[in-house]
């Protein structure tokens, strides 16, 4: 067992060509990062307010999609806002996926609301259209245009699906189902930006999506997030929201209801525009390096994660399938230990205490994946 991750190492090490700590994705900066930083310290406007936060959403726009990009502090809090501007509210119920970072439903719970979990594919590694049509044929009904729980008699409010690791889930049957039952579409997009489905991006198929720009994304902000729409009155919402629901006035503090204080810095800001400038180049160098490890491991004899069908992945985060969980562990442990960042998929939330008790659908391709899956690292090179 030993003879593969020792293989592995020599392969990760000779792509990043560096013997020292290799981490998971690490930041990348090589444009005009510096420049617009130091423009923004020149300016004084280093907080809420300033040129480089419009630009940055007008660039997230353009490249998206989308008509409208409202940026705030993280992906979390532009998911957090994005609910409660689809009508997420307390006691509502919302179908998401086990399978994904703890952030997806945290935002569910600030609103108030109950997660239900439905499986994903071992192919999308995203939600399964299937599982959530066995949840709905079982739970749900039809009451005055609103789709309930008829077990719990709790609206199903919204659905929330993520493109786990930058791969497009089956995001066009999803949202038919979300159609037919008047069921609120809204993307967790935050690991997709550079993903497109069907010939549009990621985030463009509900009311409304979520993307991150962590540390760790494909380009960062430092921190940051971004709401997405093609509603006007959707995004003039997420917008008052997010900057403490302060109505416009020269001088005085009006605030009409509950709002947050989710409104991206100028400064980071500034780091997006830079790295924005930057992005379709570190796509298609993220895209090379998954055909190098696509090649490897197909030769190592093992299944390496490609983009889905109709799909065009970012490869924000490289993975493969190990044979079983022992395999996985002995993998993990062992690159680790010899300083070669690797990670398994998250723990399904299902299995966390606060989450425990969540209602769920059979999960046999959640808990399959979690056995199985190793993630590699996938910083630009």
């Amino acid at each position: 067992m030993k003879k593969f991750p020792e293989k592995l190492i020599t392969f990760v090490r000779d792509q990043f060509g560096k013997n020292e700590f290799i981490p998971l994705h690490a930041p990348h900066f090589e444009g005009n990062e510096k420049e617009y930083l130091l423009d923004t310290i020149d300016s004084t406007f280093v907080s809420t307010v300033g040129e480089y936060v419009t630009k940055f959403e007008e660039s997230v726009a353009q490249y998206t999609g989308a008509k409208y990009a409202i940026a705030t502090v993280n992906g979390t809090s532009a998911l957090h806002a994005a609910l409660i501007v689809a009508g997420v509210q307390f006691d509502d119920e919302v179908i998401t996926q086990s399978l994904t970072f703890v952030a997806t439903c945290n935002a569910i719970r600030y609103c108030g609301a109950e997660p239900v979990f439905v499986d994903v594919e071992r192919e999308t590694l995203g939600m399964s259209p299937d599982s959530i049509l066995d949840f709905l044929d079982c739970f749900a009904e039809m009451r005055g245009g609103l789709c309930w729980n008829k077990q719990t008699n709790r609206v199903i409010r919204a659905c929330v699906p993520m493109h786990n690791f930058g791969h497009p889930v089956r995001i066009n049957e999803i949202n038919k189902i979300c159609k037919r039952f008047n069921i609120i579409l809204v993307e967790d997009a935050a690991e997709s930006l550079g993903s497109f489905y069907d010939g549009n991006h990621t985030g463009r198929f509900g009311t409304l999506a979520a993307i991150s720009f962590n540390g760790n994304k494909i380009i960062t902000t430092g921190g940051g997030g971004m709401g997405i729409t093609d509603d006007k009155k959707v995004a003039e919402r997420l917008k008052h929201i997010t900057t403490t629901a302060k109505k416009p006035h020269p001088w005085l503090y009006i605030h009409d209801e509950l709002g947050f204080n989710y409104r991206l810095p100028n400064l980071n800001a500034a780091l997006g525009c830079a790295q924005m400038e930057v992005l379709p180049d570190y796509i298609e160098r993220k895209r090379a390096l998954a055909g190098r490890y696509n090649e490897w491991l197909t030769e190592q004899g093992y299944k390496f994660i490609l983009e889905p069908d109709k799909s065009r992945s970012n490869y924000w985060i490289n993975s493969f399938l190990t044979n079983d969980r022992d395999e996985r562990d002995f993998i993990l442990e062992y690159t680790n230990h010899n300083k070669v960042m690797t990670r398994p998929a998250w723990t399904p939330i299902h299995s966390l205490d606060m989450y425990s008790q969540c209602l769920k659908v059979a999960l046999p391709n959640t808990e399959w994946l979690e056995d199985r899956l190793v993630n590699l690292p996938s910083s630009v090179i």
